[in-house]
C-alpha cells in the first residue's frame, strides 16, 4: 500500500489534515468522499515527505482492545453514561496510545460527534470494531456489539499467539545456529589456523573453505553486517510491498508443513468475523468485505473479496466459497447449511470453534516435526565445521601410517 497526504473539509467545515494508506489514490480518495468531506489535496507520500510521528508507547494490541470493549460493556450495562464511560476508560487503559485515543473520542463526542465518527476520526481503532460500534450504535444495542467484540479479540488474539509461536520458534533457533557459526568461524577456527600451517601439507577442501570464510568474516566483518542490514531492509520493503504481499500469500499456501496452518488460522478468522458482524445486523455483503480485509493472507483476502461481487450479483456465499478452492470442504457446506436454515451466523460461529481448535491441534504438530529437524541441521552444520578441523589431522595420520 501507499501512504497519501491529504487536506479535507468535513462537514462541519472544519478543515483537516492527514494521512492514510490505500492500494492507490482513486481508493484514497474515495475512502476520504466516504463521509461526505470535500477534498481539497490528496497526493502520495514518499520518504522525505512522509509524516514522521514519534509515539510513546506500543500499537494496541487485540487483548488491549478485549480489554477495552469489556469494560466499556461493564460501564454500559450498569448504567454509567456515555461520556463517564469514555473517561473512565481513558483513566483506566494502560496502553498509552489507546489511552490518548480514548480521551480524545471523549472530547469529540461531547462536541456532538457520534461515537463511531470521532473512533474513526483517532485511525486506531480497527476498522472491524468501528464498524460494530456503529452497528450497535443504530440498532440500540451498542453493548450487545461491544461484547461480540470482547470475545472476537479474545480469540483472534489466541490465534495469532499460536501461528506467532509457530513462526518465532524456528526463526530463534536459527538466530541460535548463526549464532554458533559466527562462534566457531571467528574463535575456534582460528585457534586451528596456525596448527593447519605448520602441518605443511596440502588441505583438504572443505578445510580450505571454512579457513577462507573465517578470514573474511574476521576482516570483512563491517561489510558483513552492511550487508546483512541491506538485505533485511529490503526484505521488510519487498514483504510490504503487493508483489510481495502475493509472493509471500502464495509461498504460505504452498509450503507442505505451514500451508495446512494458513489455511486453517483463515478459516477461523473468517468464520469468527463474519459471525460477529452478521450478529450485530450487518449485511452479508459489507460482512464479506469488512472480513475481507483482515485477512492477512493477500490471496484468500482477495478471494472473500470475489465473493462479494458474486454476492451483489446475487450469488449464495456457499458457490464462490467452494469454487476458489482455497477453504476447507467444511467451510462451504457449513455455510451451505446456514444458507438452507436461515442460520448461517450459528454455523459460522460452530465453525469458529473448530477451526480455532485445528490451529491449536495444527501449531503443536508443526512444532513436533519442526524440532527434529532443526535440531538435524543445527547439528549437521556443527559437524562440517568440526569435520573441517579434523580432516587435516585425520590425512596427517593416514599418511604416518602408510610409512
Amino acid at each position: 500500500m501507499a501512504s497519501f497526504a491529504y487536506e479535507i473539509v468535513d462537514q462541519t467545515g472544519k478543515i483537516k489534515k492527514g494521512s492514510l494508506e490505500a492500494d492507490d489514490r482513486d481508493k484514497a480518495l474515495a475512502m476520504l468522499k466516504a463521509d461526505g468531506s470535500i477534498v481539497t489535496s490528496l497526493g502520495e507520500q514518499d520518504a522525505l515527505s512522509k509524516d514522521i510521528k514519534f509515539e510513546i508507547g506500543g500499537k494496541p494490541k487485540a487483548r488491549d482492545f478485549s480489554i477495552f470493549c469489556r469494560q466499556f460493556v461493564s460501564m454500559t450495562k450498569a448504567g454509567v453514561s456515555l461520556l463517564e464511560s469514555l473517561e473512565m476508560l481513558g483513566e483506566q487503559t494502560e496502553n498509552k496510545r489507546l489511552q490518548r485515543a480514548v480521551k480524545a473520542v471523549k472530547i469529540s463526542v461531547e462536541k456532538g460527534e457520534s461515537l463511531t465518527a470521532s473512533m474513526r476520526e483517532q485511525k486506531l481503532f480497527p476498522g472491524l470494531l468501528c464498524s460494530m460500534v456503529e452497528a450497535g450504535e443504530a440498532s440500540g444495542s451498542l453493548d450487545t456489539a461491544l461484547d461480540r467484540m470482547a470475545v472476537h479479540f479474545e480469540k483472534d488474539a489466541k490465534i495469532k499467539s499460536l501461528v506467532k509461536k509457530a513462526a518465532i520458534y524456528p526463526a530463534m533457533v536459527c538466530l541460535v545456529a548463526i549464532g554458533v557459526i559466527i562462534i566457531m568461524l571467528t574463535v575456534v577456527i582460528p585457534n586451528f589456523t596456525s596448527m593447519f600451517a605448520d602441518l605443511e601439507t596440502e588441505l583438504p577442501a572443505i578445510t580450505v573453505a571454512v579457513v577462507n570464510a573465517s578470514d573474511f568474516l574476521k576482516s570483512k566483518w563491517y561489510l558483513v553486517i552492511a550487508v546483512t542490514i541491506v538485505v533485511v531492509l529490503l526484505f521488510k520493503w519487498f514483504k510490504k510491498s503487493t508483489p510481495g504481499e502475493y509472493f509471500f500469500s502464495k509461498l504460505g499456501l504452498k509450503i507442505p508443513m505451514f500451508a495446512s496452518l494458513t489455511v486453517k488460522s483463515s478459516s477461523a478468522r473468517f468464520a469468527r468475523t463474519a459471525s460477529t458482524l452478521l450478529g450485530a445486523g450487518m449485511s452479508l455483503v459489507d460482512t464479506v468485505e469488512i472480513t475481507a480485509n483482515i485477512i492477512d493472507n493477500r490471496i484468500i483476502s482477495d478471494a472473500l473479496r470475489n465473493c462479494r461481487e458474486e454476492i451483489i450479483q446475487g450469488v449464495p456465499l456457499s458457490v464462490p466459497l467452494k469454487q476458489c478452492g482455497l477453504f476447507p470442504p467444511m467451510v462451504h457446506h457449513m455455510v451451505k447449511i446456514g444458507e438452507e436454515t436461515g442460520d448461517i451466523e450459528g454455523l459460522l460461529d460452530k465453525l469458529a470453534d473448530y477451526y480455532e481448535e485445528e490451529v491449536e491441534m495444527a501449531t503443536q504438530s508443526l512444532m513436533a516435526a519442526l524440532e527434529p529437524l532443526i535440531i538435524v541441521v543445527l547439528a549437521a552444520v556443527v559437524l562440517v565445521l568440526i569435520g573441517a578441523c579434523m580432516a587435516p589431522m585425520l590425512s596427517m595420520y593416514t599418511g604416518l601410517d602408510n610409512l
